[in-house]
């Protein structure tokens, strides 16, 4: 796979490596951060690609952000490696088809119309995504801007006119700076709310401003092994989105509890387990924060934890909640970076736990990205 921008933009930075040696480079840096933490076992990789060619067009979530050039005009791009320069792009190879030809065509009908990136003195615009579907049937955009500025209409009006239109647009406000990439309001414009994607023969309904997984062949492969590795029939999914494995393990006749506190992603899961046609009593869905909800759910049994964290990983109230008080049978953890994993093991193999598996699946290849997962068992008293 060639890209132009390669060594330039801070995407993808084992691009210029054979993809047999990034699987490798991961595989070492993982075993290392788990040595680390004590535990000595070499990861097994899923196959999602070949080892011999490179892989393109895997991330269905496209994204991009907006800045402005010395000479005062608008780009769109993606950050260099370690800052918050934009570098501004042509192409991207390991984006979608269909999310590049929207976000490319908006980005032209937003120059045209002299819109500024946030930062400048009359700017609004922040950020770009576009989620496709795998077949690229389907895509849904977001803009994501300080306010809802009139000096957007005219090229939103010319996008959703054109043959590169998305199947629906949404303006999301996020008027200060922050963390995170999308802001509190989100605005309706036109077309559809979400992308409808199958994975494992489930249907999930999946909006731009929830978190669902990138890479779509990805995340079937960790839904497989997360279903695999669950043993019992009372089974508690933290951190758990719109459902990607909730729904698995429920359709598998287990009975679960689902805790993610981001409401878009719970109406998601709510309407996918509908459209699913989930069996009453098998699948519960709360909305609240994961250190809030464990005490409660400390007062009942637990055959299997799934835990699936964001990028900083748990808290240690969160482990303390999980290993200490709950103690089930079986927990299998979702890591996506090897460094936080390495720090909260330790505290995982005192409360008297085992790793008993570690897979990886590459999400993002052509990146220093580790998505991981880790089946511990309790040992015997």
């Amino acid at each position: 796979m060639f890209c132009r921008h390669s060594g330039i933009c801070g995407g993808c930075d084992l691009l210029g490596k054979t993809y047999a040696e990034q699987l490798r480079l991961k595989a070492a840096t993982l075993a290392g951060r788990l040595a680390s933490a004590g535990v000595s076992m070499t990861p097994e990789f899923e196959p999602l690609f070949p080892n011999d060619r490179m892989p393109g067009g895997f991330r269905q979530k496209v994204a991009f952000v907006f800045g402005t050039s010395p000479h005062g005009s608008l780009v769109m791009g993606h950050y260099a490696r370690g800052s918050q320069k934009v570098v501004p792009v042509t192409e991207c190879p390991v984006h979608s088809a269909r999310g590049n030809r929207v976000a490319f065509a908006l980005r032209d009908q937003l120059v045209r119309a002299g819109v500024e990136a946030a930062g400048s003195r009359r700017g609004v615009l922040r950020h770009l995504l576009v989620r496709a579907s795998q077949d690229n049937l389907q895509a849904v955009a977001m803009l994501v801007v300080t306010g809802n500025d009139k000096s957007l209409r005219r090229p939103v009006r010319a996008l959703m006119d054109s043959a590169d239109r998305p199947d629906g647009f949404f303006i999301n406000i996020h008027p200060g700076p922050g963390p995170f990439m999308v802001g509190p309001k989100t605005i309706p414009i036109a077309g559809q709310r979400h992308v409808a994607e199958s994975i494992n023969g489930i249907t999930f309904l999946i909006s731009p401003a929830a978190f669902f997984q990138t890479n779509a062949m990805a995340a079937a492969a960790l839904q497989r092994l997360v279903v695999s590795a669950i043993r019992g029939d009372r089974v508690l999914d933290l951190y758990s989105g719109s459902g990607l494995f909730s729904l698995a393990l429920a359709r598998e006749s287990s009975r679960v509890v689902a805790i993610e506190e981001n409401r878009v992603a719970v109406k998601d899961a709510e309407a996918n387990a509908r459209i699913n046609r989930v069996a009453p009593g098998r699948l519960r869905l709360m909305c609240a924060r994961v250190e809030d909800a464990l005490p409660g759910l400390a007062r009942e049994a637990w055959d299997a934890v799934v835990l699936d964290p964001p990028r900083q990983g748990c808290p240690p109230g969160v482990i303390a909640g999980v290993f200490d008080r709950l103690r089930p049978p079986c927990v299998v953890y979702v890591s996506c970076n090897p460094d936080a994993l390495a720090a909260e093991l330790p505290a995982m193999l005192r409360a008297g736990y085992r790793v008993d598996d570690v897979r990886v699946v590459d999400m993002f290849p052509h990146t220093e990205h580790i998505e991981s997962v880790v089946r511990l068992s309790r040992l015997a008293n």
